[in-house]
């Protein structure tokens, strides 16, 4: 045997030595034991491997025989060390020379080529070579954490996605489902074909997830510490993260889907009620129509010299529409009908302000008239308050305006003209008129009435009508 390269060890040293390597050799031991019992190893061994996985596998599969063929090789080395112990209680120094180049010296022949050494995993090796029981321990340790870095990947992914994947495969079916009783179908509508989408993307995650788990693994910025086994345990779990950013955004778009299916379904609970409303107010507002022409041909009999607008008719395009909106209904095309029936709310709610707009513009001119008569009853009691009702012009100048504005067809122009005629009558017993009753009148009554009445601005507060206020057909409305 050749000499040991390195000092010789003492017979304590020597003892030292197999107690430590012995302890190393049961945690390996412990560790192989583990990992060959591995789930993720089992499903390796199992599984027909694509992609990433398929490369890694088929050079780090051989890893576990190889390691327990190291394993062996280590262990004979440790029993022949014990064996030279065995023989002498106080061995020589020739014993212990010879300990000294089986404990420390590259005393032990094993397959050649490291995984982390210049030759890397999967290159070309020598066939044999010949290291220390400590270099064939990190060769070990080096071996197992790359055999225990893809299958603790493999397991991860194989743990954390397969069951989610299947769950929102099966939350996808129920969205179909759902899409199917309102009518959705790929081809059709734009969420149908998101659909279709969704479930490919899924199926295809799943096979990749079966076939290539490696593909969807992340692993840490900074690797695992590799090349030893801390206090005679194995290494721990690579660190590194499953990837399931496809996953997430499958369940994000499904959940997007689920939501705009929830409204068509909202839709078909609701359509008979809200088409129901938006009959209404078409009703309402062909209600509406039908009052402001029987108020045009009463404008037209009543009133002299005006231009009543012309009523416009019914909304028969509108009416088309809801029928072809109660045909969708009728179909359960819920996708269609739903922008239809948005759209015919606001046009039927548009054609309800037509219509009511249409009235007030038709209907001005009586109630300007009408305006006009309050006025000139109101002016009659303010000439009753002031004891000038009995007065000549008082009384020509009311009767006068009374006769224009009761008439048929009625002069809205002369008619306001003799109202403001009539108010300024009252003017000069307003300012300051002749004693009535011993009481003497110091200016004007403080009433809102008469100072109504004294309010300067054209002929609805009591002056003639200026340039610009005159009616010219169209009344322009009155202000108090």
């Amino acid at each position: 045997m050749a000499a040991s390269a390195g000092p010789v060890l003492s017979r304590e040293e020597v003892d030292r030595a197999l107690a430590r390597l012995g302890a190393e050799r049961d945690a390996v031991e412990s560790a192989l034991l583990s990992l060959q019992d591995h789930p993720g190893l089992r499903l390796l061994d199992g599984a027909a491997l694509t992609g990433r996985t398929q490369e890694r596998w088929s050079v780090v599969g051989q890893g576990l025989p190889l390691l327990w063929a190291l394993f062996d090789r280590y262990s004979e080395a440790l029993a022949s060390a014990r064996a030279v112990r065995a023989r002498k209680a106080r061995p020589g120094g020739p014993e212990l020379a010879e300990l000294s180049e089986l404990l420390t010296g590259d005393a032990v022949t094993v397959p050649g080529g490291a995984p982390d050494g210049p030759q890397r995993l999967g290159a070309p090796a020598r066939l044999v070579e010949r290291i220390s029981l400590d270099g064939l321990m990190e060769r070990m340790n080096a071996w197992y954490a790359t055999v225990l870095e893809v299958v603790s990947a493999a397991d991860a992914v194989w743990t954390a996605l397969p069951a989610r994947i299947d769950l929102l495969i099966a939350e996808l079916r129920r969205v179909q489902t759902l899409a199917h009783s309102l009518g959705v179908r790929a081809g059709t509508h734009p969420i149908g074909d998101d659909l279709d989408a969704l479930d490919a993307d899924l199926n295809g995650l799943r096979t990749e997830v079966r076939n290539d788990p490696l593909a969807l693994w992340r692993p840490a910025r900074v690797p695992a510490q590799r090349g030893t086994v801390p206090d005679g345990g194995a290494l721990a779990t690579p660190s590194g993260v499953v990837d399931t950013e496809r996953f997430d955004l499958a369940g994000r778009a499904l959940d997007a889907v689920r939501l705009e299916l929830e409204n068509l379904l909202r839709l078909r609970d609701d359509a008979e009620e809200r088409l129901q409303g938006v009959g209404d107010l078409l009703q309402r507002a062909d209600a509406t129509l039908a009052e402001a022409r029987r108020a045009r041909g009463e404008v037209l009999a009543k009133i002299a010299a005006t231009e009543v607008p012309a009523v416009p008719g019914p909304a028969s395009a509108l009416r088309e529409r809801i029928v072809v909106a109660l045909d969708l209904r009728q179909n359960g095309q819920w996708y269609r009908l739903a922008p239809l029936l948005d759209a015919l709310e606001d046009a039927a709610a548009k054609e309800l302000a037509r219509a009511r707009h249409s009235l007030t513009e038709v209907t001005q001119p009586l109630a300007v008239r009408a305006e006009l008569r309050g006025r000139l009853d109101a002016y009659k009691a303010m000439a009753a308050r002031m004891r000038v009702a009995e007065d000549p012009e008082v009384v020509e100048r009311y009767e006068k305006a009374r006769w224009l504005l009761w008439s048929a067809p009625c002069d809205l122009r002369a008619a306001a003209a003799a109202v403001a005629r009539f108010q300024q009558a009252l003017r000069p017993a307003a300012q300051g008129g002749p004693v009535q009753n011993g009481t003497e009148q110091d200016g004007t009554e403080q009433d809102g009435t008469e100072q109504g009445g004294t309010e300067q601005g054209g002929a609805w507060a009591g002056g003639e009508p200026v340039d610009g206020q005159a009616f010219d057909g169209r009344v322009q409305g009155g202000r108090g």
